[in-house]
């Protein structure tokens, strides 16, 4: 009993709290504007130190060198970012944001589904636009996201949505963008026989073999259902899988093994299919392979420990720093929402750990764009581009400088409060005022 009633008290202290913060979506953009003298980093490798930036009606129309160029700032809002960075808007792939509230309430999690292979699922029309979290996340910069399911073989699909938003359907950037797949993990340890109720080797390779069985069985059914110009039966689990095998859906699979990394690449393959890899943590080890099949990598977060007793203790620093030197494109993955947040001090590590700082940068804008399907519109500032960036006070992969002051999404000039913040001004007052 007693376990209840906390339980429901936790509840009503979550739900106290966040009604602490109310933020309204910001209006679209009505007036061109100049963003004058910062040091713009586009996030495809180049940097402006003394930029002029201008955007209407939610795209990039002007950017370049403010030093070489006279501008008229009449009918127009002029911002002075002068000592300022500008950024483009951060991108979060594989990311349950928005799905689940409070973690230990059972009735905010919808991230994941009953049963084990679900490619009908789509987490989009669950994603939750009124939750407290994402106003924390951008206020470090991330102002998109990969709103991906969790959860048994094939987790079903995601969609990829800007920060700042009434509803789902406003939210959305590209629906539907990626199947998620969890390959099935290959035993790493050997027996002859089962004791104390643990299984045997053999036996955990033939469930392994039966869920590669049951999932090839599964695409080979959506490859002829795709091929059929009118099914006589509409099956909803097939149907959803259409548009991996046209190219416009992609796949990621999640596996970590290099065995299984292998399997899952020629798996895919076998349908023609070029998929992204996510985690990886032992990728390193076949990188030939992967650039042999094209393959991109979301790495997850470096702030980690070694995943075997005898790997380097540094590797999951080094990990996407390796890989983006071999020539793969590597983009960076925090799959809880509760860490979203650090995701651009995340990048910081990995540049302070053999990348490039502009391609440490990129794993989480243009490279991430690139793996989701929207660098046409996002993940660097270019004319013609979605004016979604935001300007900081100072290095934004740095925990110590980073200050975003300003933030767009597509021309908006979104808030940056969130409920942090009104709690931090909230007892910051109280012990200023000598309240103890």
């Amino acid at each position: 009993m007693n376990k209840y009633i906390l339980s429901l008290l936790g509840t009503a202290l979550g739900l106290n709290c966040l009604a602490q913060a109310n933020i309204s979506p910001a209006p679209a953009q009505d007036k061109k504007v100049i963003v004058m003298g910062a040091r713009l980093h586009t996030g495809n490798g180049k940097v402006i130190e003394n930029s002029y930036l201008i955007f209407e009606q939610g795209k990039i129309t002007g950017l370049g060198d403010a030093t070489v160029v006279r501008l008229d700032p009449s009918g127009s809002t002029l911002i002075n970012a002068s000592n300022k960075h500008i950024y483009p808007g951060f991108i979060a792939p594989v990311t349950n944001l928005g799905l689940v509230e409070i973690s230990s309430v059972k009735a905010t999690m919808d991230y994941s589904e009953i049963g084990e292979l679900n490619p009908h699922i789509r987490a989009l029309v669950a994603y939750n636009t009124d939750s407290k979290v994402p106003a924390t996340i951008r206020s470090n910069g991330v102002l998109m996201a990969q709103i991906t399911p969790q959860g048994g073989t094939i987790s079903g699909s995601s969609s990829v949505v800007q920060l700042d938003a009434w509803n789902w359907e406003d939210a959305a950037i590209r629906t539907d963008d990626a199947l998620h797949l969890n390959w099935p993990v290959t035993p790493k340890f050997r027996g002859q026989g089962s004791r104390a109720g643990v299984p045997s080797a053999a036996e955990l390779s033939s469930r392994t073999q039966n869920t590669i069985n049951q999932l090839d069985q599964l695409f080979a059914e959506a490859k002829a259902y795709a091929e059929t110009e009118k099914p006589v039966v509409v099956n909803g689990r097939l149907a959803a899988m259409k548009h991996l095998f046209d190219g416009t859906q992609k796949l990621f699979i999640t596996a970590n093994a290099q065995k299984d990394i292998i399997s899952a690449v020629k798996f895919a393959k076998k349908y023609n299919i070029t998929p992204v890899l996510v985690e990886g943590d032992e990728a390193y080890l076949i990188i030939p392979f992967l650039k042999e099949n094209n393959i991109s990598v979301v790495v997850k977060e470096p702030h980690n420990l070694p995943v075997m007793n005898d790997d380097d203790v540094n590797m999951p620093y080094k990990n996407a720093g390796v890989l983006a030197n071999a020539g793969i494109n590597v983009s960076m993955s925090l799959h809880s929402y509760w860490q979203l947040r650090n995701l651009p001090f995340m990048a910081g590590t990995v540049a302070a750990w053999g990348l490039d700082k502009e391609k440490a940068l990129q794993t989480i804008t243009l490279n991430t764009a690139k793996v989701l399907g929207i660098d046409k519109t996002a993940g660097s500032l270019e004319i013609g581009k979605d004016a979604t960036f935001f300007i900081s006070d100072g290095d934004a992969l740095d925990m110590k400088t980073n200050k975003v002051e300003k933030a767009f999404i597509q021309g908006r000039d979104i808030n940056l409060d969130n409920l942090h913040k009104q709690l931090d001004k909230k007892f910051s007052d109280k012990y200023k005022a000598g309240k103890q």
